[in-house]
């Protein structure tokens, strides 16, 4: 919706949150969680418009709210009730006004120390309770005072409340860093970002206990938002850029590739250069970057060629350079790199493009752009992209997705399927869930949407769990071919539901090598692990999404009875031809860990 991407209106937001709650509510395929918040302060209407931005990340909520300033005992002295709510994230809404060791100027040196300890004491104990609930944490930094006392010296001294915060914040990163079920939501850099004397309203505080002005809830809430979504695999994936005054100043096919507006000599040229830098350290963190321009392809490529330019042709995965309608440009894109529409964000100058694009693909996310000095703003604080967690396949990505499309190219060439398997000399690893891959498995887990057969989610600590229980079987699979590594593209939980049975709670697979034998591979495997362990019976189950159609006939090929379907299309299959069993992956070496 619109009226909840950045840049927002908050004022509207919080005038029509109701009627902007039913309009979301008719969305289909929201996924529900629980989200517990605890606070040092009033939540009322954070609780209410944080649901607005999560339904609008495609997330329906239901939340346990606990008791005003109840935040440490709601936790440490859980009654029952949040332990019973079992919360898939919680968080923890507090500020500045609830430090509670703040030195005095009448403090020596070592009462400051002792405070300070104190008060780390305090926070660490309250994150390592929060862990025994085994979701993800999300837990405010703290905002600078609203005044110094000592003016700049209060940065400096020990007694100095700015220097105190800063110092909390330092050991809450530490202890973020350290921790992987634990997430920093930066309120310090929010309230920055609005300006102390605007984010904090003393008249506010001391009539309703807000530890914040009202007018920036939206803000807070969907900064929030943000992280959960990352949590739950709903981030965007990829950035889809127009070129002429999008990348660089001018029309290339007008001006040449001398001409156009780019580097240190002009202003605008400084604004693009910086976009172009700052779109590179995307790609960086996984994020895919492509072309869609309206353009001759040679003579766009040659903007890409000067020394000033910071982005090479070689950076994007598609790059369309021609004069279809953008709209058909873009869903070829997606297409060939096997992404929905809504893992995309189109960035164009052009408000006419950007209708069009909008209308023909709603699916897509296409933010408003207005001079080119905004352009990183536009993409940074909406928050398409935030990081949870970062992978080394996460740093690899474009280069797989490259490596894709040499595949793509080399299969063109071949009349036969399996030939052109047997070409890429692809050879797979196989094992079960362990600490050095556990990450990854878990980020893989909560991303993956189309061949994502149950669509169930695992937080780390679940992942975790499911290493130590012998009633589970995990599996996980690496592919590699002689264009490269894929990484880890696919994982499997089974549990041992009766005695001779397995059931398959969750199968999940990068679309990218779907339909390469890996799923089949993966199959051989779990026959085989299932056999030595006395197992005569898999069952697997399939519940459809909007988006994991594609594979709802899947265990049907891999040699499974469908046994029911109910009225929504939940299915139940069940496999039980061990004693003929004959491996179905024929393409690949497989070297189990």
């Amino acid at each position: 919706m619109q009226t909840l991407e950045y840049p927002f209106d908050s004022g509207l937001i919080l005038q029509k949150k109701r009627s902007l709650k039913r309009q979301l509510l008719e969305q289909e395929g929201l996924v529900p969680k629980k989200i517990a918040i605890l606070s040092g302060s009033t939540i009322g209407e954070i609780k209410n418009i944080l649901e607005l931005f999560l339904l609008n990340a495609g997330i329906r909520p239901e939340f346990y709210v606990g008791g005003y300033a109840l935040y440490y005992e709601n936790i440490l002295f859980d009654d029952g009730s949040l332990a019973a709510f079992k919360p898939d994230i919680i968080y923890i809404h507090t500020s500045f006004k609830n430090i509670v060791n703040l030195p005095s100027q009448e403090d020596s040196a070592t009462q400051v120390e002792e405070k300070f300890s104190a008060e780390c004491a305090r926070w660490q104990g309250l994150w390592n309770g929060a862990a025994k609930f085994g979701c993800p944490v999300i837990q405010n930094n703290f905002e600078l005072p609203s005044y110094r006392l000592m003016g700049s010296m209060d940065a400096v001294d020990a007694h100095g409340h700015v220097n105190f915060v800063n110092r909390l914040n330092a050991m809450t990163a530490e202890y973020a860093a350290k921790s992987p079920n634990f997430y920093i939501h930066d309120l310090s850099y929010l309230a920055a970002s609005v300006g102390l004397d605007n984010w904090f309203s003393p008249t506010v505080w001391y009539a309703y206990k807000y530890a914040m002005d009202t007018q920036y809830i939206p803000v807070l809430c969907h900064s929030v938002c943000n992280i959960i979504k990352s949590l739950f695999g709903k981030n965007k994936k990829s950035v889809i850029l127009d070129l002429d005054n999008t990348l660089w100043g001018g029309v290339i096919g007008d001006d040449g590739p001398e001409g156009i507006v780019l580097g240190k000599e002009t202003p605008a040229g400084m604004a693009y250069s910086e976009f172009q830098h700052y779109l590179k350290e995307l790609s960086r963190l996984g994020v895919l970057l492509n072309v869609c321009s309206k353009n001759e392809e040679e003579m766009a490529k040659k903007g890409f060629e000067r020394a000033d330019s910071t982005l090479k042709v070689d950076d994007f995965v598609c790059f369309k350079a021609n004069w279809e309608p953008k709209h058909r440009n873009i869903a070829a894109i997606a297409q060939q790199i096997n992404l929905l529409p809504d893992s995309f964000v189109f960035m164009d100058d052009n408000p006419a493009e950007r209708e069009i694009v909008r209308r023909e693909l709603p699916g897509v996310t296409v933010p408003e752009l207005t001079a080119p000095e905004m352009y990183i703003r536009a993409l940074d604080k909406a928050g398409y992209f935030e990081v949870t967690t970062l992978s080394a396949d996460d740093k690899k990505r474009n280069e797989m997705y490259k490596q894709n499309a040499q595949r793509a190219a080399l299969e063109q060439s071949f009349g036969n399927y399996e030939d052109y398997l047997k070409s890429l000399e692809m050879h797979c690893e196989l094992g079960s869930f362990d600490e050095p891959h556990a990450e990854r498995i878990t980020q893989l887990i909560n991303k993956t949407n189309q061949f994502n057969l149950t669509t169930r989610r695992y937080t780390a600590a679940e992942v975790e769990t499911l290493m130590k229980d012998d009633s589970y079987i995990t599996l996980y699979g690496r592919l590699v071919d002689k264009f490269g590594d894929n990484g880890i593209v696919t994982a499997l939980i089974a549990h041992k539901s009766a005695p001779g049975q397995a059931d398959i709670d969750l199968w999940i697979m990068s679309c990218r090598t779907f339909k390469r034998q890996l799923e089949h591979a993966m199959f051989d495997r779990l026959v085989s692990i299932c056999a030595s362990q006395g197992i005569h019976k898999i069952n697997g189950f399939y519940y459809p999404t909007a988006k994991n159609l594609p594979v709802k006939d899947f265990y049907a090929t891999i040699g499974f009875e469908k046994v029911s379907e109910d009225e929504q299309g939940n299915r139940t299959y069940s496999f039980t031809g061990f004693e003929n069993y004959r491996p179905q992956c024929t393409v690949m070496e497989t070297v189990v860990l």
